[in-house]
């Protein structure tokens, strides 16, 4: 068996290696979250930063769920490879930034002590939306969330992102120790307002003068990240090997292009992540988030029910349809007609950027991997731009057909009667609410417009738009292989 990926020495002559003398290294960043999009972005940013300008801005992972990926990235002293994958062929980075690897579960008092360390100056997260407990249908608290109820009743113990967020403020405040600086990765609009507000509604209820303090000296830097990461196969862990010589099942692939723009608003400094390709430090990140987050996302979430309901395993796949491929970029027209102007961006380029990137044939993003938690992405992704389009004398087309996919896709169902697992957090919600209803457009998207918080008023009151809906929905049920729109 080939020997683990544990150290930089006796590699193969293949990857690219850390420009940094990893041993004098120190830790300043603790991520909670270090699934595959952290390791195929913000890890391999900070590795760029820390090969052009240094500083002790080492990275230090925390799982708060499973232990898998920590767990192997233990047995590898934090080292992992990034297979970049394009139509010309595969590289290898091996990637140094991580030095310690915690699991949460297991040693809780060990999370929080890192929280509380002065060294720690940056707190960063990809935990996925749902993690964050948070309310979409106000943008507030959800206080059923499971964690936000076992935190709020156990602050000092807590198991959540926000509870371990603010113990470890709250710590540090009580020592007199300087903030850290909170930053969300993922992708939720404003996502740093989201964060903040989570935590300020969180404090206000267990402690009005940490509330204060927070509030006053912690900032919640907004940031805006796109590259696409899909799973890791048995394919990417074999070509990590070849490429290095070595055994690594913390290896990830992912696409060359890459972008993060970051809000450069810090408590205690941060890593020179400017000094690398695809990094750009604003003031103001919300133009670059709304542009992503509608013309990427948006396209990607149509391609994603489509493509699944009508049989294709992959995005590359779809878009070998031309007719899919064709109403992609369509989708994106509509979407940046949305848009207020981007600055430093050609809206027209991005769009022709986004449909080779999602041709591009090195990468095996699966439908069924970006169709899950819906309900949480269809928001900001396709409800909001749709009713700004209405609102504009638009007939939002591709809205309704993204839609009518989704709520297809929502039956659980294929068209020969194989069940799937409609992975979602509102999966017992929707299938109740379809439970019995007649399977025709008409009747299921009358049933899935009522799923509370989801679909804002000014669609489920538009007739015109939803009655689109609903003729699309009945195309779709009588034939999922895909009748062209």
């Amino acid at each position: 068996m080939t020997e683990r990926l544990q150290t930089l020495s006796g590699l193969a002559p293949t990857p690219k290696l850390p420009a940094y003398d990893r041993s004098r290294l120190k830790s300043g960043i603790l991520h909670l979250g270090p699934g595959a999009f952290f390791r195929a972005h913000f890890a391999p940013f900070t590795d760029g930063a820390l090969a052009a300008a240094g500083g002790d801005w080492g990275i230090e992972v925390a799982s708060l769920r499973t232990p898998d990926v920590a767990d192997n990235l233990s047995a590898q002293n934090g080292l992992y490879t990034t297979l970049i994958r394009d139509t010309s062929g595969t590289t290898a980075e091996v990637i140094g930034s991580i030095l310690k690897a915690h699991v949460a579960p297991r040693d809780p008092a060990g999370l929080l002590a890192r929280l509380e360390d002065p060294a720690i100056r940056i707190v960063s997260m990809t935990v996925t939306e749902k993690a964050y407990g948070f309310d979409p249908a106000t943008g507030g608290l959800d206080l059923k969330h499971p964690d936000i109820v076992a935190d709020l009743a156990n602050r000092h113990a807590p198991r959540g992102v926000i509870g371990y967020l603010v113990e470890g403020l709250a710590r540090r405040r009580q020592k007199g120790i300087a903030p850290f600086t909170p930053l969300s990765c993922d992708n939720l609009p404003s996502n740093g307002a989201v964060l903040k507000r989570l935590v300020l509604e969180f404090t206000s209820r267990i402690d009005a003068d940490l509330h204060r303090w927070i509030e006053a000296n912690v900032p919640f830097p907004s940031t805006m990240v796109d590259r696409i990461t899909p799973a890791s196969t048995e394919a990417t862990y074999a070509d990590a090997e070849r490429l290095t010589g070595r055994t690594d099942m913390a290896a990830i692939e992912t696409e060359p292009f890459t972008q993060w723009v970051i809000e450069d608003h810090f408590a205690a400094g941060r890593p020179a992540w400017e000094k690398v390709r695809g990094a750009l430090m604003v003031e103001d990140v919300s133009a670059y988030e709304k542009m992503k987050l509608r013309m990427l996302n948006g396209a990607h979430s149509l391609l994603a029910y489509l493509g699944y309901i009508g049989g294709y395993e992959f995005i590359r796949d779809v878009m070998d349809d031309t007719a899919l491929a064709a109403l992609a970029y369509r989708h994106m027209h509509a979407a940046a007609r949305t848009l207020d102007p981007v600055p430093g961006i050609d809206l027209d380029n991005y769009a022709n950027e986004l449909i080779a990137r999602f041709a591009n044939k090195a990468i095996a993003h699966r439908t069924y991997q970006i169709a899950m938690d819906g309900t949480q992405k269809l928001p900001q992704r396709l409800l909001e731009p749709a009713c700004e389009a209405l609102a504009n004398g638009d007939r939002a087309e591709t809205y309704a057909i993204a839609v009518a996919a989704w709520m297809r896709y929502a039956i659980g169902e294929h068209g020969n009667g194989e069940r799937y697992e409609l992975r979602d957090p509102r999966a017992a919600e929707i299938a109740a609410l379809i439970a019995g209803v007649p399977r025709t457009g008409l009747a299921l998207s009358a049933a899935l417009f009522t799923l509370p918080g989801l679909f804002p008023a000014a669609l489920t009151g538009n007739r015109a738009w939803t009655q689109d809906v609903s003729d699309k929905l009945e195309i779709l049920i009588q034939d999922d292989r895909l009748p062209l729109f």
